[in-house]
């Protein structure tokens, strides 16, 4: 090093998640000079959900999760006396609480969302959120995707935010000399080190009150190449009513339907309505199980045309019906008359 100011800085990085006491103890490799100053606080981390937090059971979204650091030094120890006209150890005292002002610095930001709630997903693992100085605000949110189970209850779902970063816990300066000249300190050497600390904060995401509808009971008798009747029953298992409620479904290869829609009225939670469709099945068709789909469109409590999720009907096609023997006897007559019929008007002809 020459006497144009540079410096050395060493880095001492404490790799350990968990939070640290305040002032635990230096290692004893970081005494690398003297230390002027200790000072007290640190970064301190809030997150907002950005936007709503109410969404429907079955949804897969997105939050966007904003941060500020909001940390402040609460306090500082000087730990070494300073003597008038020691031009050395003042330069070094102020260069030492010049970095000891970065304390509140939480660097290298990684943020982790988690589920207690087998209802809640987080499909998202953790995530970079860059660095954070003291008063400032993140330059863009962190995103995490979460998945609702479509069965889960309305109410409040909350989940736990990790955030884990580094900070400054403890700066120590030293040099040669005090060059009178420059006025700065040759072989100027600079010591940070760093402890690792986790914060934790909870998230809360609302699960809204609305109908929910389910397929209770089925019943049909499809047979290939006929025409068959399917009665469904669809029942509220929401929270608040489903008024004018109409039932679509759509039929697919085996089935065909000019009889696509029915009424179902209005249905408060927990009550049932059963809607008939008119199928036609496929001369083709293979007798098995088979799945329909539907979808319940109604208006719900605040006035507003809705359209539910997608309700599964699960159904079958039986094996075809045996001919009737009776009918294989009759055929059988009546063939036969017809043939004398023939035979006798021949014989009268000839």
């Amino acid at each position: 090093m020459n006497k144009n100011g540079f410096f050395t800085v060493i880095a001492f990085l404490i790799l350990c998640f968990a939070a640290l006491p305040a002032q635990a103890a230096l290692p004893e490799n970081f005494d690398i000079s003297k230390n002027y100053y200790t000072v007290y606080g640190g970064p301190d981390l809030n997150a907002t959900l950005i936007g709503d937090n109410e969404y429907s059971r079955g949804d897969t979204v997105t939050l966007n999760v904003d941060m500020m650091n909001k940390g402040e030094v609460t306090g500082f120890k000087s730990e070494k006396d300073v003597e008038i006209g020691s031009y050395m150890d003042e330069m070094l005292q102020q260069s030492e609480m010049q970095y000891e002002a970065q304390a509140v610095t939480a660097v290298g930001i990684l943020a982790n969302l988690k589920s207690d709630d087998p209802n809640i997903k987080v499909k998202s693992g953790p995530q970079e959120a860059g660095t954070l100085k003291q008063g400032k605000q993140s330059a863009s949110p962190t995103k995490f995707t979460i998945e609702i189970n479509k069965n889960a209850s309305a109410g409040t779902y909350p989940l736990t935010l990790e955030l884990s970063y580094q900070y400054q816990n403890n700066v120590q300066v030293g040099g040669d000399e005090f060059d009178s000249t420059t006025g700065l300190v040759t072989n100027k050497e600079v010591g940070i080190w760093y402890e690792n600390k986790t914060q934790t904060q909870t998230i809360e995401i609302e699960v809204k009150k609305e109908p929910f509808f389910e397929a209770t009971n089925v019943t049909a008798d499809l047979y290939p190449d006929k025409s068959g009747m399917l009665e469904v029953t669809y029942k509220n298992t929401g929270e608040e009513p489903a008024k004018d409620a109409t039932v679509r479904i759509s039929a697919a290869d085996p089935f065909s339907t000019t009889d696509d829609q029915a009424y179902l009225g209005t249905l408060n939670p927990g009550e049932s309505a059963v809607a008939v469709f008119k199928l036609s099945v496929d001369d083709t068709a293979t007798p098995k199980p088979y799945s329909l789909t539907s979808e319940i469109l109604y208006e719900d409590a605040d006035g507003h045309d809705q359209v539910s999720d997608s309700v599964k009907i699960n159904t079958k096609v039986l094996p075809a019906e045996n001919t009737l023997p009776g009918y294989q006897v009759g055929t059988g007559i009546a063939m036969a008359l017809a043939a004398c019929f023939v035979m006798l008007k021949k014989k009268k002809q000839d």
